[in-house]
């Protein structure tokens, strides 16, 4: 199957040297995404909020805020607290840095230097899942339209009921009612999703 366009997000790069960002573009250039540079952590918070990443690579040693603030920060708000972070460390980290990261909410961890198959491979996982997530929820989308629709219907079924029966049979009108009921109570959050 290949992957629709419209649920393709982009992939958000975050160092704050240069060559690191070039190295992560030719390293990712394959995959054919939308690449999106950010040399700060006020950067990439920017560019977080002006549209959706499927995943972003963080580097975190950048001066100013690092990528653990910067992490801590994306997962704090609404809008991107969902989206993974792939924490970039250098050799020299340790244990502690891994408890850090996943700490607040980190997705997964990559030491340099960096392999590029792995790196490949960890990123395409990611856009994978921000796909499927997009296709499931517009699948849910078009279900929830649909159920509104057999409402709309049973709706006037009832009103043409009452209109057009001075005497109104009580029992049947209940019984059309509590279907609606149930129909409803499938849409609204926290709804047994049953009929």
């Amino acid at each position: 199957m290949s992957p629709n366009l419209a649920d393709a997000g982009g992939i958000l790069i975050v160092d704050d040297m240069e060559e690191n960002l070039i190295a992560f573009e030719a390293v990712l250039s394959p995959l054919h995404q939308h690449l999106v540079r950010a040399r700060s952590g006020e950067q990439a918070l920017k560019a977080m909020l002006r549209q959706d990443f499927a995943v972003v690579l963080l580097d975190v040693r950048m001066p100013g805020m690092d990528g653990f603030e910067t992490a801590a920060n994306i997962k704090r708000l609404d809008q991107t607290k969902h989206v993974p972070i792939i924490l970039v460390t250098g050799t020299e980290s340790g244990a502690d840095y891994a408890y850090r990261g996943y700490a607040i909410g980190a997705a997964d961890f990559i030491a340099k230097p960096i392999d590029p198959w792995v790196l490949r491979t960890k990123v395409n996982v990611f856009l994978d899942l921000h796909r499927k997530n997009r296709q499931l929820a517009r699948r849910a989308a078009a279900g929830d339209a649909d159920r509104l629709t057999d409402i709309t219907e049973r709706l006037a079924q009832i009103e043409l009921l009452l209109r057009n029966r001075p005497e109104t049979d009580t029992a049947g009108l209940a019984d059309r009612i509590a279907e609606v009921e149930r129909a409803v109570e499938t849409l609204l959050p926290g709804g047994t999703g049953t009929e």
